[in-house]
């Protein structure tokens, strides 16, 4: 079943990996997040792309909420989650190449358990991309969903930042 708007987020963890290496410049050190914890007493927005370094997810979704980063903070908003179905790693260097640092945290969903546990798994196997995550934007507050919007196949107007910023 779906998430749904006055649903708290389900018990589970995400990965993120904040460390690079000096002598090679490659994320290291990726870690568990529990996404309970971590939304305790936030006004978080997360929203999830079906992959990195994909075009709409490059193009667009991730760097309209880098770009409105100071709009979605003065509006309440303590932190920012981006999450995919990649690895830490993937994750990491799609954040840095995208100067999304210090202001998307950039959330991994490896075997997208995660986004099982909040019912917006996409079957894209036929694609050649596997189990992956709807496009969808959330508004969570202490842990409650306040806003969701999720994308049908080919769209881009209901996650983006400047309609997470008309619902705050």
């Amino acid at each position: 079943m779906t998430i749904r708007v006055g649903d708290r987020l389900p018990a589970g963890s995400l990965t993120e990996c904040t460390e690079f290496d000096p002598a090679t410049a490659c994320p290291m050190n990726p870690r568990a997040v529990d996404v309970g914890e971590q939304a305790r007493g936030k006004k978080l927005v997360i929203f999830g792309v079906p992959g990195a370094f994909t075009p709409t997810c490059s193009v667009k979704h991730l760097p309209g909420f880098v770009a409105n980063h100071d709009r979605l903070r003065a509006k309440g908003v303590d932190e920012i989650w981006c999450m995919a179905v990649n690895d830490g790693f993937v994750m990491a260097a799609w954040g840095r190449e995208q100067k999304a640092g210090g202001k998307v945290r950039m959330m991994a969903d490896g075997s997208a358990e995660y986004a099982k546990k909040l019912g917006l798994e996409r079957d894209l196997t036929a694609n050649g991309m596997g189990i992956r995550c709807h496009r969808f934007a959330m508004i969570v507050d202490d842990g409650v969903v306040k806003y969701l919007g999720v994308e049908a196949s080919g769209k881009f107007e209901v996650s983006n930042a400047e309609a997470v910023l008309a619902h705050l």
